[in-house]
């Protein structure tokens, strides 16, 4: 017990806080007794008959199948292009832009992919109608002579 110093008791008041973290304290300790322990005994093991399984075939994927394109200006590598299967995609290193020092807002240390989604070919539209052209100008093949009846 605390006492003043004309020695009557003081009562000390205990928050409501306090009193809910003791209670989950307790709670908690609680629930660490009631796990249970396992067991000494091993699990059951099942009998598995050989041969029942099918075959697995693992096939390795080729280098065929990856293609990197390097662009180089005065021995500085100034693009890369994978292909991967399906899918393209283009690096290309930071340069930053003006006088950007390393560390700027403006000087990002990394730059993202860019993803070739669709592309386009429009000289092979170009050409196909030029030869469409071209086919219609061009005087029909000759017919093939005919034999003279007798």
């Amino acid at each position: 017990m605390v006492y003043t110093n004309k020695g009557e008791p003081i009562m000390l008041r205990t928050s409501s806080l306090l009193k809910a973290f003791s209670l989950c304290l307790l709670a908690h300790a609680g629930l660490v007794l009631a796990q249970q322990t396992p067991s000494s005994a091993p699990p059951k093991l099942e009998r598995i008959e050989e041969g029942s399984d099918t075959p697995i075939t693992i096939t390795p994927k080729s280098s065929t199948e990856r293609k990197i394109t390097e662009k180089r200006e005065g021995g500085r590598v100034t693009e890369v292009k994978v292909k991967s299967g399906k899918s393209t995609y283009i690096m290309k290193p930071n340069v930053p832009a003006g006088n950007a020092q390393p560390g700027d807002g403006q000087a990002s240390a990394i730059r993202a992919p860019q993803w070739q989604v669709m592309e386009f070919d429009l000289t092979k539209r170009k050409q196909k109608e030029q030869q469409a052209k071209e086919a219609a100008k061009a005087p029909p093949p000759p017919s093939p002579a005919q034999e003279p009846t007798k």
